[in-house]
């Protein structure tokens, strides 16, 4: 893991966000802060509000409070888009555009990374899907085609919901590894992730959502500590459930 990322001063403190719909209240004052060359696990069930989170700070949807902050500076959504990659779940875009087509959209048109584009068609295993076209990929091809694009993109936070959805369990150990060597070569990743274990293998520190709150922030050490004497030696799951 990112050892020395944990002792770093964060990129992004987000500071009590609110979101409701209606009498609905999705986001419950959350806050956190995002370290550099990290990778953070936004965990919890389906209804904790992962994906509304991931949205607010994108910008993708307005919050009803609370900021998103970089150095002591509120980010609004034109400035986020800077600093932040979103790559929402279940998303296809271009059906008719081929996988090589959209890396060298995503190079060329965004400002993606060129030099990287080797490394990621190598770790996601997309080379026999290049020339085909988005619309005829399979769900867990098509995934790895979309975390090839945020993994290209120029800003310097990759923000995925739920990046191993679709994917088989060797596709899912490949993928984590993936994002670790590019957190361990200095880009910072926030991950959505429904499935714990999954979580636990790739992540350096969590954030517990449950309800639309955070109920725990941390290493898996310092969640463990923080859920009690009973907790200690625990997995992460058990930690999760000892503080929800």
């Amino acid at each position: 893991m990112a050892d020395a990322a944990l002792s770093t001063p964060a990129v992004l403190h987000i500071r009590h966000l609110t979101k409701r719909y209606g009498r609905i209240v999705a986001l419950d004052d959350v806050s956190f802060e995002v370290r550099p060359g990290q990778v953070l696990g936004i965990i919890g069930p389906n209804g904790a509000g992962k994906t509304t989170l991931l949205e607010c700070l994108a910008g993708a949807i307005a919050s009803d409070a609370g900021v998103v902050e970089a150095g002591g500076t509120p980010l609004g959504a034109a400035a986020r888009a800077t600093q932040l990659f979103y790559l929402p779940d279940a998303i296809a875009p271009w059906p008719s555009e081929t996988v090589r087509w959209a890396l060298r959209f995503t190079v060329g048109f965004l400002g993606g990374r060129a030099a990287d584009v080797d490394g990621i068609v190598r770790d996601l295993a997309l080379a026999s899907v290049l020339d085909q076209p988005i619309g005829t990929l399979s769900k867990g091809q098509r995934k790895r085609a979309m975390l090839a694009i945020a993994l290209l993109a120029p800003q310097p936070i990759v923000v995925c919901d739920e990046p191993f959805d679709g994917l088989d369990l060797r596709q899912t150990r490949d993928v984590g590894d993936a994002l670790r060597r590019r957190a361990a070569a200095g880009r910072t990743m926030l991950l959505s992730i429904h499935q714990i274990v999954d979580a636990a293998r790739v992540c350096d520190r969590f954030v517990l959502l449950s309800g639309g709150r955070v109920c725990g922030e941390g290493t898996a050490a310092e969640l463990a500590a923080r859920a009690g004497e009973g907790a200690a030696g625990a997995d992460l799951a058990e930690v999760f459930l000892a503080l929800t």
